[in-house]
């Protein structure tokens, strides 16, 4: 009977405990609106529908640009980062889904030593004389200690959800830093390409000028041109062959970004490049079909500010509990075994209790402290998130605008570079005929130089849009809950990587 009233003693404060426990604090809100626009305001390009944009760049059919990207994600330190942070945020998480659990610890020991007895002639105990009887003694003990928190007030549940939302966001993270990696290499890639254009006009221009130096020279020695007109002509030439030894440079500068992200040797890039065809033809982008909301929520950054709410939210409700008392119950069972001189006894104990409640009473405003400094970061997260998302509109709004833009102009380009190439072709046909000037001759090959030019850096700005458009809706990633996602990108993080 008394046993049994003390474990009712327990027990009743327990229920009641655990009664309490379904009791929490409420958080502010872990979802908020954001100012997403109604519609796109931007042309959008081409119509039809929007091809996906997962891998995009394999529609270029360029098997370097995919093996360059795949070396860059393995080489970059903001990915591997990503990584470890998505990794830091899953152990955060496992801790704080056990912080919920009872833990358990086993316990062994084991002693050993002797005790003695000091007994008169008589057989009875005595302080002097008789003799003293030595037997060792073991002492065997084993048992399980097992402690638990109850949840009174939501507090360990809070921070559960925190770590989960902190987990998500750091995969979300880790997505967006593979999609920025890829984007930086393919445009340091089209940068190459588009060097190589350039220093192919400029040196097509270097040997047009030298070669017009050379004849106005030998005209010049033999009285038939004044020496203004050669003196103009080896100036232009020296000018063509400093702007192409100034665009080698800028090439080869340019080449060595492309060995830094990539993290392959320079002498084995040279060669990929070379065996590589320099002209590719960049694939139709289909309409933005969707709705800004449901587009912009694609963006791995985006999703990462938004679980940043939640994570923030959470964080709340955890300081908030942190004001109101706390109750943890122990417990315990074990065996001990005594053996000494062929005399064996064993004893079981197990205890419940005890049942602990800390009440805070003073701690100089602390905890309210702590409280009042969440409240402040999920107001900062909240305004992060909006702010992410206005960025994120005005970045596809951005793309799209410059996709249109140099689009439209593509054939323009096209057109002035082929009539004052046949501009410059007939001028120097009358110049050699004797019909035109070198000063006209220098005029139209300046200015043909100029729209080739022009049309290379627009050919470069069009790959920009095109890869800038990639990137601000996503690059094809798709949230976890979406039914488009194809795999579960927080496995895809633990493997990947």
């Amino acid at each position: 009977m008394r046993r049994l009233r003390s474990i009712a003693a327990v027990c009743l404060p327990l229920s009641l405990a655990l009664g309490l426990a379904g009791c929490g604090l409420t958080r502010p809100p872990a979802t908020v609106e954001a100012p997403f626009p109604a519609q796109w305001h931007a042309p959008l390009p081409h119509g039809g529908s929007l091809a996906s944009l997962a891998d995009w760049w394999r529609q270029l059919d360029d098997p370097l640009l995919v093996e360059l990207i795949a070396a860059a994600e393995a080489a970059s330190p903001n990915l591997a980062s990503a990584a470890a942070r998505v990794a830091e945020a899953r152990s955060t998480r496992v801790q704080a889904g056990a912080a919920l659990l009872p833990n358990l610890d086993g316990t062994a020991s084991a002693s050993r030593g002797v005790s003695g007895s000091s007994f008169g002639s008589g057989g009875t105990a005595s302080s002097s004389g008789g003799s003293t009887a030595i037997a060792p003694l073991t002492t065997l003990q084993a048992g399980l200690q097992s402690k638990w928190e109850i949840d009174l007030f939501g507090r360990l549940r809070a921070d559960r959800d925190s770590a989960e939302q902190k987990f998500n966001s750091a995969s979300a993270k880790w997505h967006d830093a593979r999609v920025a990696v890829a984007a930086e290499t393919a445009n340091a890639y089209f940068a190459e390409r588009a060097c190589q254009q350039q220093l192919r006009v400029a040196e097509s221009d270097a040997k047009s000028r030298g070669e017009t130096a050379r004849l106005t020279d030998l005209s010049a020695r033999a009285g038939f041109t004044a020496p203004a007109d050669a003196a103009l002509a080896r100036a232009s030439a020296s000018d063509a062959s400093g702007r192409l030894t100034q665009q080698r440079a800028q090439c080869a500068v340019q080449r060595k970004a492309l060995v830094a992200l990539s993290g392959i040797d320079e002498p084995t890039l040279e060669q990929k490049l070379a065996a590589s065809p320099a002209q590719r033809t960049l694939p139709a982008v289909g309409s933005i079909a969707s709705v800004p909301a449901e587009a912009i929520s694609q963006r791995p950054d985006v999703y990462a500010a938004e679980l940043g709410v939640a994570s923030a939210s959470a964080e709340v409700g955890s300081a908030e509990a942190e004001r109101y008392p706390k109750l943890s119950i122990s417990g315990s069972i074990g065996r001990m075994q005594i053996r000494t001189s062929g005399f064996r006894a064993s004893l079981d104990t197990w205890t419940i209790g005890p049942v602990s409640l800390t009440v805070p009473l003073l701690d100089g405003g602390a905890r309210t402290a702590n409280s009042d400094a969440a409240k402040a970061r999920y107001t900062e997260a909240v305004s992060l998130y909006r702010a992410n998302v206005r960025q994120a509109v005005r970045e596809v709004e951005e793309a799209l605008v410059n996709l249109d833009a140099t689009d439209a102009r593509a054939t323009d380009a096209d057109s002035a570079v082929k009539n004052y190439q046949a501009s410059f072709d007939a001028t120097q046909a009358r110049y050699q005929s004797g019909l035109a000037s070198l000063f006209e001759l220098e005029d139209s090959r300046r200015t043909l130089f100029a729209a080739q030019t022009a049309r290379v850096s627009l050919q470069r700005e069009r790959t920009e849009a095109w890869v800038a458009l990639y990137r601000s809706m996503g690059g094809g990633w798709a949230r976890p809950e979406s039914p488009s996602m194809t795999s579960n990108p927080a496995a895809k993080v633990a493997t990947s990587p």
